[in-house]
C-alpha cells in the first residue's frame, strides 16, 4: 500500500465517523518496501491540493522518514524546489507500506496490511 493511499484512509468504525482522531490512520509495525517509479511532476503539482497536508505530516514521521515543512509547498514552489520533488516523489509513490497494522487514533482498531509483491503473485 503506497503512502500516498494512506492518505486517504479512515477507520471505518461507526463510531469514529465523527472523530477527528480517526483519521489518519496510524502505522505500526511497518515493514516498508521501495519501488522505482518514474518520476511525474506533473501528478505531483496535480495531487498536492488534494493531500491532506497535516496527516501526511504525522504519517511521514511516523514512518522515520524527515520531517516535512509545516505547510506544503505551493505548485510553483514544487517545481522549482528539485529535492522537495524528489523527497515528495519517493515518499508518496515509491515508499510502500508492505505488512503491518494501521491503528484508529479514536477507537484503537488494527486493520492489518499484508501485501505481496508482484514478484510473488
Amino acid at each position: 500500500m503506497k503512502v500516498l493511499t494512506l492518505n486517504f484512509l479512515t477507520c471505518a468504525v461507526k463510531t469514529c465517523k465523527t472523530s477527528n482522531d480517526s483519521f489518519p490512520l496510524h502505522p505500526k509495525d511497518a515493514e516498508l518496501a521501495s519501488d522505482d517509479v518514474e518520476l511525474n511532476p506533473e501528478l505531483l503539482v496535480n495531487l498536492l491540493p488534494r493531500i491532506d497536508w497535516k496527516a501526511l505530516r504525522t504519517t511521514s514521521t511516523e514512518l522515520g522518514f524527515p520531517q516535512l515543512p509545516e505547510q506544503p509547498p505551493t505548485a510553483e514552489e514544487l517545481q522549482a524546489d528539485e529535492k522537495t520533488l524528489k523527497d515528495l516523489h519517493t515518499l508518496l509513490m515509491e515508499t510502500q507500506m508492505i505488512e503491518g497494522k494501521l491503528v484508529c487514533g479514536h477507537c484503537g482498531h488494527e486493520y492489518a496490511v499484508r501485501e505481496r509483491s508482484s514478484a510473488g503473485r
